[in-house]
């Protein structure tokens, strides 16, 4: 089963929860391949810090779901954001891509471009959260 790593990154102002999502080329949360015998807290702060330029001061983990993409398992981060943080945001990936980031406010309906994969993720972290 192919392990995956997804930060939870909160807005640090804490209300309303805005959760950091990429805007551009499509809605999506930043996710990665979970390397083997990496923790997944510390991959998901990676990962947010690699695709989406945001500093994590610490990271938990909140759970796994084997219910986002058959063939994967999800591991959830709770990562706490290093503010100041900008409401819209640019990042240059690991693969030199440049992506735009922006908030997604967890009690708004998500955007109807969204993957189904990411549906299903933004569902997860709702109930969990």
């Amino acid at each position: 089963m192919k392990q995956v790593a997804c930060p939870v990154a909160l807005h640090p102002d804490g209300a309303p929860r805005k959760l950091a999502v990429a805007i551009h080329p499509l809605t999506a949360l930043v996710h990665c391949d979970l390397p083997a015998g990496t923790r997944p807290e510390a991959a998901a702060a990676q990962a947010l810090y690699a695709i989406g330029g945001l500093e994590t001061r610490a990271a938990l983990l909140l759970g796994t779901s084997d219910d986002i993409v058959a063939g994967e398992r999800w591991h959830f981060a709770l990562c706490r954001t290093v503010p100041p943080v900008r409401d819209r945001w640019q990042n240059a990936g690991p693969d030199g891509q440049l992506q735009r980031f922006g908030w997604l406010a967890l009690d708004d309906a998500a955007p109807h471009d969204i993957a189904q994969a990411h549906q299903r993720a933004l569902e997860w972290i709702r109930a969990a959260l």
